[in-house]
Parts: structure tokens; sequence; C-alpha cells
């Protein structure tokens, strides 16, 4: 608690990351949003983690057999040796904005991880790197679209939103 609204300000920065708003990191901060209420919720929710994983994987796996062979989508990539919970769905289109414009108009949330290289944050530019610096990292920050992944999502929902991807991508989804 502070009357002071500069040290709240600065406060709320360091704790989201160093955010002064989403995605525009102006000091290097940290992840301290937790409350009672969160960590209460979360201990009960632990105890289905690996049934939630399972979920998400089906799901992934679904995404991944109805995008298979379409050019245009590059989807994650799961090395042999480890198995990716699929917190994120996250896959790799051309004109990014124009795909997400497209699946929100048919009612599809979806989101942008991460838009702003780390190497061009305000937080980082004591680093001195400048764009192109990177040339990958700010490609692949040009690209990357998730699309809807929890474990509630059902198997028609995760069919809708392939064939949605594929009919602005132009190509037909094996769904």
């Amino acid at each position: 608690m502070t009357n002071d609204a500069e040290l709240r300000e600065k406060i709320q920065v360091l704790r989201d990351h160093g955010q002064s708003q989403k995605y525009y990191h102006t000091v290097v901060g940290w992840n301290c949003r937790m409350d009672g209420i969160q960590a209460a919720i979360l201990s009960i929710k632990l105890r289905h983690l690996e049934e939630a994983n399972l979920l998400r994987r089906e799901r992934a796996l679904q995404y991944n057999q109805a995008f298979e062979g379409i050019e245009g989508v590059a989807t994650p990539f799961e090395a042999d040796y480890a198995r990716h919970v699929y917190h994120v769905y996250a896959i790799r289109v051309q004109e990014r904005d124009e795909v997400r414009r497209f699946l929100e108009e048919k009612g599809i949330g979806c989101g942008v991880h991460y838009p702003i290289p780390i190497h061009l944050q305000e937080a980082c530019r004591g680093l001195g790197y400048t764009e192109g610096a990177f040339p990958i990292a700010e490609n692949l920050a040009e690209e990357f679209l998730s699309l809807p992944m929890f474990p509630e999502l059902t198997e028609e929902q995760t069919e809708y939103v392939a064939r949605c991807v594929s009919e602005v991508t132009g190509v037909e989804a094996l769904v």
C-alpha cells in the first residue's frame, strides 16, 4: 500500500515483468502477481495437471494433423526426447495480422506472443542492439500467432479453428 502515485506505478511495472503496458518492457522486472486466492485455486488445479497436459497434447496433435501439408502454416516442434505441454499453441504464418483479424471475425480468440523481440525492448536498450541485430527473432515476432489452447477445448472447436486458418491461408485443412 502506498499513497505515492509515482512509487505505485514503479512497483506495478516491476511486478509485471517490467512492463509499462502489455509487451512494452521499460525495465527488467519480475512476475510477482499471485495472490492467496490464486494460490488456493492452483493447489487444487495442480492435482489435475497431468490430465490437462494430456488434453492439450491431444488438441495440439489434432491441429498438427490438420495443418500438415499446408505450406503457409508452421506448427510447433516437439523434440523426440521431450513432451511439449502446449501451454501456448503458436503457429507461424505470413501476414499474421491479416490472419488474426480473419480469425477474430470468425469468433476465434487468438494472441500474439511476443510482438517485440527482447533485444528491442526499452529494458534492454543498454545492451546496444538495434533493429536488424537479430533478424530471425525479428521475423518470428512478426509471424507467431497463438491459437486457442486449453484443456477444455473440444475436438469440434479445434476443427473449426483449423478450418478457418486453412481458409484464410488458402489451403484445405486435413480435418
